[in-house]
């Protein structure tokens, strides 16, 4: 369970603030304006900005302060930021071992991971020679070698045309489901999140609201997210 506990997060004058308990299992799309603080709160789940005050809280472990490394978390950056140098099967590696060195077993969990995402016997291509959608798709198979309890997805699939963008919320519903990670996935497509997340949290106005049953949510909306979505 991930517990945000009077989350304040941001800088000068902008602030976010959190308050929500999301369970280990869930899918939970988070939506919101442009700059109401959305990638700023994944951001601080995962460890890469520090909160202005608050806890947040992982199975009852605080690691409001913990490194990126060192938190259960598994992310995927709107960039995808892969590093252009290198091969995918060296990219993938850093998610197994920071020093590069691969087991067999490891190339093995690699070749499986490209497969799964669409992109087998594609191990030595560097990012210059993939597209926009197989980008998107080789960071995601770094995400899913982590296998981490949680996974924050931050906007992934945006680059990717409608068909391939549902392929890949279903590829990582099916992983999350394996392994019970909680998934956090940022997104402006209300479609994304009706058609991937039983919970939506809502940024808006500086305050992360819910998490609600996406659902009703939608089906019934409060007067921001109608202003939102422009009903």
């Amino acid at each position: 369970m991930l517990v945000l506990e009077d989350l304040v997060i941001g800088a000068g004058a902008f602030r976010v603030t959190a308050d929500l308990t999301l369970h280990s299992g869930a899918s939970v799309a988070i939506i919101g304006p442009s700059g109401a603080g959305k990638s700023t709160l994944l951001d601080a789940i995962a460890g890469f900005r520090s909160p202005l005050s608050g806890r947040i809280l992982w199975d009852g472990q605080e690691i409001t302060r913990d490194a990126p490394g060192k938190r259960p978390v598994g992310m995927l950056f709107q960039d995808n930021n892969l590093f252009p140098h290198l091969t995918l099967t060296q990219n993938l590696a850093l998610a197994l071992r920071p020093d590069g060195r691969l087991a067999s077993a490891d190339h093995a969990a690699i070749a499986a991971a490209l497969d799964r995402v669409g992109l087998a016997g594609m191990e030595n291509r560097r990012p210059s020679g993939l597209s926009g959608g197989q980008i998107s798709r080789a960071a995601l198979a770094r995400v899913l070698l982590q296998a981490r309890p949680i996974m924050a997805l931050d906007e992934p699939f945006a680059a990717l045309g409608p068909a391939l963008k549902i392929e890949m919320l279903d590829v990582v519903a099916q992983v999350a489901a394996e392994i019970g990670a909680l998934v956090l996935m940022v997104s402006h497509d209300p479609q994304d999140a009706m058609r991937f997340a039983g919970q939506t949290v809502f940024v808006n106005a500086g305050v992360a609201q819910g998490p609600f049953d996406t659902d009703a949510l939608f089906s019934d909306p409060p007067k921001a997210l109608r202003a939102y979505l422009g009903r």
